[in-house]
């Protein structure tokens, strides 16, 4: 065939399918993961393994990863075929997790070295390829020779075969002389595959309101045993809601409830199912819950990041404030080459409209709802605090007779905010009638926490004495006249200085002349 005629592939494919399809070198976890999902998956149907695990073992000071699963291998006649061809998987698409032959060469951007070792039950033979990841990255990067992908290939894979207990079935993927650091700190890639990876709940009374609710929908989610240096890995939730920073981390929060939904097309198929965690405020979560954001998964491996869904929020701020996971169901949802999002089609179109309805509907409103919540329960305990500072104020005595009218005429204006915030909460029972409709769940929640007696559909009234004390009047090594001038002394104290500053020099003075 003349050369003109001939399709040439060049070298520079290589570098294409491995770092630069990714913004995230720890995808290549997620990558060898999914590999050993399906491998547990045919190993499962073929009654070889009961639960089936995946082993990762990241040692920090060798620079060497492990990645291993006890499925079902690969046959020898079979290795060099799917390990060392590109592209040219033989998974099922819509089937398998994965379905491109290409999310093995991942590692091939982060390590000098690339290791395969498999072998298959029945077979007293241990296959191992191995791809020189230094090698490639030199050739990739001298400009002066145009060699092809295949050549290349050629050039930096070699194979071998060792003798195996035919008992033995497993697939290992071993990253040698990692060269990305990122990849080695073991505590965040251990939360990063806490959200990634189709891994269990930790036990609690919302993962068993999960699992009833799949249980009653009949939709099963794979879930694979998955080990992080020995540590058994679990999704990332843990139900609380914090503030700050990891250094001075703290609760302010909790879910109170979890909430279903899903949808289906026209044909009555499945599109999606999900769920999703109210909490008390309802507010937008900061960095630190790092689980926070409707999470979309495939299989239950998560696709894209944080993130991914905001593009079908009416408002982008609403995928913060909860925790949730949107489970693309239909097996015509394909996640694209970059596991980002999913190729686009009629079924991936039907389901953006239908999640994007839901987010604007429910969700918006939702959001919207319990900011009227939080503002009514912030001016009825404002009027609640207000109104304890005063009837203090009355048994330890004013300042002067200008505090205490300063402080009448806050209460008056506190109190009419509060009547018009229970108001608020009223009609907002009455637009959503019913216990379990989420904003009556978060109005139960936050008014539990309120005085009883500010809650009745009634701002109680203050009780005012007739005859107001003053601090001065509790000085007796002071006369009258004496008592009056300092209490001029303390009006132009409580002026000039801070609330604190001003009511500690005050306090003194007290202590001196009592």
């Amino acid at each position: 065939m003349d050369k003109t005629e001939r399709t040439i592939i060049g070298k520079d494919v290589i570098e294409s399918l491995t770092t630069s399809m990714y913004d995230d070198p720890r995808f290549v976890y997620r990558e060898y993961i999914q590999n050993s999902a399906d491998a547990i998956d045919k190993a499962r149907k073929i009654g070889l393994v009961a639960d089936g695990n995946i082993y990762i073992t990241i040692n920090p000071e060798k620079r060497r990863i492990e990645i291993e699963d006890d499925a079902i291998g690969i046959e020898k006649d079979n290795v060099v075929e799917i390990l060392k061809n590109i592209a040219q998987s033989t998974k099922q698409k819509g089937v398998d997790k994965g379905f491109r032959g290409i999310g093995r060469l991942g590692g091939l951007g982060y390590c000098d070295k690339l290791i395969f070792e498999t072998s298959s039950q029945g077979e007293n033979v241990k296959s191992v390829m191995i791809w020189d990841a230094k090698k490639l990255k030199n050739i990739i990067a001298d400009r002066t020779r145009k060699e092809e992908a295949s050549a290349v290939i050629d050039a930096v894979t070699s194979f071998k075969q060792e003798k195996e207990n035919p008992d033995e079935h497993y697939f290992k993927v071993i990253l040698e002389d990692v060269t990305n650091d990122a990849l080695l700190d073991v505590k965040d890639i251990r939360q990063y595959l806490s959200m990634v990876a189709p891994v269990p709940f930790k036990k609690s009374l919302f993962s068993e309101r999960i699992s009833d609710e799949l249980k009653k929908e009949s939709i099963k989610l794979d879930e694979y045993n998955t080990f992080v240096n020995t540590e058994q890995l679990f999704k990332g939730y843990n139900w609380y809601i914090y503030e700050n920073d990891q250094n001075n981390k703290k609760k302010i929060g909790e879910v109170i409830d979890i909430l279903f939904f899903k949808e289906t097309n026209k044909e009555g198929e499945l599109l999606f199912w999900g769920w999703y965690g109210i909490s008390e405020k309802n507010q937008s979560l900061n960095q630190i819950n790092f689980a926070r954001g409707f999470r979309l998964r495939k299989a239950n491996i998560q696709i894209g990041n944080d993130d991914t869904l905001v593009k079908l929020h009416r408002d982008k701020r609403f995928q913060f404030y909860f925790f949730g996971e949107v489970h693309a169901l239909h097996q015509e949802l394909h996640p694209n080459a970059r596991r980002d999002y999913f190729s686009e089609n009629v079924i991936c179109t039907n389901f953006e409209d239908k999640l994007k309805a839901f987010f604007h509907s429910e969700i918006h409103k939702l959001c919207y709802d319990a900011s009227k919540v939080n503002t009514a329960i912030k001016d009825i305990s404002g009027y609640a605090d207000l109104k304890t500072d005063f009837e203090k104020k009355e048994k330890e005595g004013f300042i002067n007779k200008a505090e205490k009218e300063e402080l009448l005429q806050k209460l008056e204006d506190k109190k009419e905010k509060a009547e018009k915030a229970v108001i608020t909460l009223d009609k907002l029972k009455a637009n959503n009638d019913g216990a379990s409709i989420p904003i009556n769940k978060i109005i139960e929640r936050a008014t539990s926490k309120i005085e009883t007696t500010i809650i009745p559909h009634e701002i109680p009234e203050t009780e005012i004495k007739d005859k107001s004390a003053f601090r001065t009047d509790k000085l007796s090594k002071l006369n009258k006249n004496d008592r009056k001038f300092l209490g001029e002394i303390f009006t132009i104290i409580n002026n000039v200085l801070t609330k604190d500053l001003a009511e500690n020099l005050i306090q003194k003075i007290e202590e001196k002349y009592k």
